[in-house]
């Protein structure tokens, strides 16, 4: 699993690529809580390079998302296909976040609510 943040004003774009299972879960939560700054007020992680994502995989996206929100970080998810959008959807992950089909309409809607900050 290899995690990338990029930064966009106060979006943080982190993208994920691999697997996300027991093995790398932990690692993706460090990772995605490593590129988020105190002033970020957005975080979109873009899924669209995962092939596979385990139970172990959702609960370090949900552990990374609550720990955002007590810091009043937007997080949404872009970018679901194939069995990774299955798991999200069966799961209900997809009703728990925001989630969006490109980084490109997340990064538009963090955008358009940044000015009612």
């Amino acid at each position: 699993m290899d995690c990338r943040a990029s930064r966009d004003g106060h979006t943080v774009v982190v993208e994920v690529e691999g697997r996300i299972d027991g093995a790398t879960a932990g690692d993706l939560e460090t990772s995605m809580m490593a590129g988020i700054e105190e002033t970020d007020k957005f975080v979109v992680c873009d899924l669209s390079g995962v092939s596979y994502v385990s139970s172990a995989g959702l609960r370090a996206i949900l552990v990374v998302a609550k720990r955002l929100s007590k810091q009043k970080v937007d997080f949404s998810i872009c970018g679901l296909t194939g069995p990774v959008a299955e798991v999200f959807h069966i799961s209900g992950f997809d009703r728990i976040f925001k989630v969006y089909e490109t980084r490109e309409e997340a990064q538009a809607e963090a955008t358009a609510n940044s000015g009612q900050s």
